[in-house]
């Protein structure tokens, strides 16, 4: 048992929620990062945290990678990776200045919105985005039309907004949590009847899963531990639904280390979209519940997005390939005529075999 873990009343059991932790748009943001630091030399900057999990991202401090919040504090010519909570278009055309090679690994979800924004925007809608005040997400979606968007969090200051001549749409951050989201949706569409809304929701699939697998097994909880960062709207909205599905407690925390020492009964454990499985694993052996632990299947998922474009670009033209094969166990990973086979090698195997 850790270290900071009283034990002094038992865990009976463990429900372990399934799907959890890295989602594609973490993994492929992760697996680039990665291979940045492989191919240059350090320092490699990186634009705002590259996924809000402080374990991950003092991983790669370690390995020389250096965070900024302002592109102006990247050097001409450096490396330059851009996070995976999307950057807003003026941000990157700075970026690109001065010589620097930028690589953008903004999730596609992300990305997907940021189109949907450019051109609702451009056909004059008047644009309601449901959004949390200063996450980057929001920030880099709203700065892609300004002047056509008006974020809200709440029902209430969504009914609070002027009425205007223009059609409106409706647009999410990626990260909300699903029953919060509805809430508003509804609520839009009772104000807005000719409201626009996308054929698909915004809301990632990886966090609409995720919160699905917590519902599976709130009710049969005395307590849900959410494994994340606090600065994680994910990890931050699976909090908030364990207590809305039913679960009497909910514990976030960055890992064992933090877990409260009056845990008892059946443990429900999840892990926000940018929180390695290594934690999960930690918490559960330090919970050492007397009789077991059950996994719960609540959706099957096997999403995958590729390497942004620019890195398969780059990396299709660098000559150390002897430097980075390690990065595929068992063979070089630029095989197939110079296609990057990185699908089946995990984020956290990519960080955890990077070295100094």
């Amino acid at each position: 048992m850790l270290a900071g873990y009283g034990g002094n009343v038992r865990v009976d059991r463990v429900l372990l929620a399934s799907p959890r932790g890295f989602c594609a748009g973490v993994e492929m943001a992760i697996k680039a990062l990665a291979w940045m630091v492989r191919v240059f030399e350090a320092p490699v900057y990186c634009y705002h945290e590259i996924v809000h999990n402080k374990v991950v991202v003092e991983r790669f401090k370690e390995l020389g990678v250096v965070f900024v919040d302002d592109v102006d504090e990247v050097p001409a010519g450096a490396p330059v990776m851009l996070s995976a909570h999307g950057t807003a278009p003026q941000v990157v055309a700075e970026a690109r200045c001065d010589g620097r090679t930028v690589v953008n690994a903004a999730c596609p979800l992300v990305l997907k919105v940021h189109h949907e924004v450019k051109r609702r925007a451009a056909e004059g809608y008047s644009i309601v985005y449901v959004g949390h005040e200063g996450h980057q997400e929001a920030v880099g979606t709203m700065a892609v039309a300004p002047g056509a968007v008006r974020r809200v969090e709440s029902v209430e200051e969504m009914m609070a907004l002027p009425d205007g001549a223009e059609p409106v749409a409706f647009l999410a951050q990626t990260t909300l949590a699903v029953d919060e989201w509805k809430g508003l949706l509804e609520a839009a569409q009772g104000r807005w009847p000719e409201l626009w809304v996308p054929g698909h929701s915004d809301l990632c699939f990886a966090t609409t899963n995720r919160q699905a697998a917590l519902k599976a097994i709130a009710k049969q909880c005395d307590v849900v531990v959410v494994i994340g960062s606090d600065n994680s709207s994910n990890t931050n909205a699976l909090t908030r639904t364990a207590l809305s599905a039913g679960c009497p407690r909910a514990v976030r925390v960055n890992g064992a280390d933090e877990l409260p020492d009056d845990l008892a009964g059946t443990v429900g454990v999840i892990a926000g979209a940018s929180a390695p499985e290594s934690l999960v694993l930690e918490v559960v052996e330090a919970l050492a519940p007397t009789n077991g632990i059950d996994e719960v299947q609540a959706v099957d998922e096997d999403e995958y997005f590729p390497l942004p474009r620019e890195l398969r670009d780059l990396l299709r033209t660098v000559s150390a390939a002897a430097a980075v094969a390690a990065f595929a166990p068992g063979g070089d990973p630029l095989v197939g005529g110079g296609v990057i086979e990185d699908r089946d090698v995990p984020a956290a195997s990519a960080l955890a075999n990077l070295t100094l």
